[in-house]
């Protein structure tokens, strides 16, 4: 398939794509392509678990700073959890990586929740206060905090 075909109707290039290496038929496969989207798929899932860790931290520093209002957010919380053990089941190899990708998604939850609450930025602590094996844990929650107005 040409790099029309890519550009055109990508369900259809992958069918043809999987067709070429299930026959080996080498010569004809889009390998460019092929490489790229095997590149995505790799990159996808480093990004889903940054994602879901963003999430599990908006929705712990809530319940820690909103306690009144947690309930609607446990969900969320588990949802989360779910999501990164099973992403790190399927890629083991991202679990090291996990420190680095906190690092750069709770400055992000950090500031989200700050609007999500309406509670000022500076109430929220400027490094996770919860360590990788807390956020994982499916029974952790944080203590609640009395947010200072």
């Amino acid at each position: 398939m040409t790099q029309t075909g890519y550009d055109q109707d990508f369900y259809a290039w992958t069918q043809v794509q999987l067709v070429h290496l299930r026959t080996k038929d080498w010569a004809v496969l889009d390998l460019e392509h092929v490489v790229e989207e095997i590149e995505d798929l790799g990159n996808e899932q480093a990004h889903a678990v940054v994602s879901h860790l963003r999430i599990l931290a908006i929705h712990l520093l809530k319940v820690a700073y909103q306690r009144r209002r947690a309930r609607s957010w446990l969900r969320s919380i588990r949802n989360a959890r779910v999501e990164i053990e099973w992403r790190l089941q399927r890629s083991p190899s991202l679990r090291p990586r996990l420190q680095e990708f906190l690092a750069w998604a709770y400055p992000k939850a950090r500031q989200a929740a700050a609007e999500d609450t309406g509670l000022p930025l500076a109430t929220f602590p400027e490094t996770c206060p919860w360590s990788l094996e807390q956020l994982q844990d499916e029974d952790f929650l944080p203590p609640a905090v009395e947010a200072v107005p």
